[in-house]
């Protein structure tokens, strides 16, 4: 069988490396949270000691990390994952990194004679839980056979988007939408409280135009407007992927005003202490700014999921 290393076992990939392992893959697992570790450990994964030591252990290896710094480091830097890696390996990168990480490190691997795939997820963290993340791959095609199998334990949805890098830019536009749509939602349902409306009657107003949108309908009915803003998805993180929208952009030369008024938000929310919080939680910083009372679906609501 195949061994497969997972390093990154945060929100997202603690999920998606536990639904590999229940289908039956051979693991190991790095991660510096030890007690994410033993969590696969208890499923019967083997624990890497570091980012090398799951490379040599290793034929596939995965990594789900928080930046593009992280990821560079993890997989290029001393004691990373290209100081042990097999020629013949390949690494599949799912972490959401800037366009330019991406290509240093896909060049980085093919020095090596190391495939390299970049799949950024797609969905929740909830979908993550539930193995029914969706993926965006750049890979070729030969590649992108060799790690469908892993994405298939781990997800329900998979496109490849075209050869390496091309995943991570689908990635950056996908994340301009979601995160700004979540900016948009917070100061619509802020004028709505401002102007003193019922919110279940606004969402059926919304959900029954071409206003709606998966964020407001999918991700807010389970978090933000339930009260719950325990982090799937932090306002950090947020902040984080508006900022490689726009220095994309701007390596792109295509103007993101949008963009650029959402990413400023997020910077006033982290301002205010908020950026551990959940994204949804926007609602909560636009409310308390206009002095206004979050609201919140009823326990009975018909929009709740």
């Amino acid at each position: 069988m195949t061994k497969i290393g997972f390093i990154g076992l945060g929100r997202m990939g603690l999920g998606m490396a536990s639904n590999m392992q229940k289908k039956g893959f051979s693991l190991v697992v790095h991660d510096v949270n030890g007690a994410a570790v033993d969590k696969l450990v208890n499923l019967g994964a083997e624990a890497g000691a570091d980012a090398a030591d799951v490379a040599a252990r290793s034929e596939i290896i995965i990594t789900m990390l928080p930046n593009s710094a992280i990821v560079h480091q993890v997989i290029c830097g001393p004691g990373g994952v290209l100081s042990a890696a097999k020629a013949g390996s390949l690494v599949m990168d799912m972490s959401t990194v800037s366009p330019e990480t991406t290509d240093a490190v896909a060049a980085a691997c093919n020095a090596q004679v190391v495939g390299f795939v970049d799949a950024p997820v797609g969905r929740l963290a909830s979908h993550a839980d539930a193995g029914q993340s969706l993926f965006m791959v750049g890979a070729s095609k030969a590649d992108f056979e060799r790690v469908k199998p892993a994405m298939e334990a781990m997800g329900t949805t998979i496109y490849h988007c075209g050869e390496t890098g091309a995943g991570t830019r689908t990635k950056i536009v996908n994340n301009f939408l979601a995160i700004s749509l979540c900016q948009l939602n917070a100061e619509a349902m802020t004028l709505m409280q401002g102007f003193g409306l019922d919110l279940e009657n606004t969402l059926d107003v919304l959900h029954g135009t071409t206003a709606t949108n998966g964020q407001l309908k999918v991700n807010w009915a389970t978090k933000g407007l339930i009260g719950d803003i325990e982090p799937g998805f932090t306002i950090d993180l947020a902040h984080k992927d508006l900022t490689l929208v726009m220095e994309a952009a701007n390596a792109a030369r295509v103007p993101m005003p949008m963009a650029a008024a959402a990413r400023e938000m997020f910077s006033q929310a982290r301002a205010q202490g908020k950026g551990g919080i959940d994204f949804s939680g926007m609602l909560n910083v636009g409310c308390e700014n206009a002095r206004l009372e979050v609201p919140r679906l009823p326990h009975n609501s018909r929009h709740r999921i």
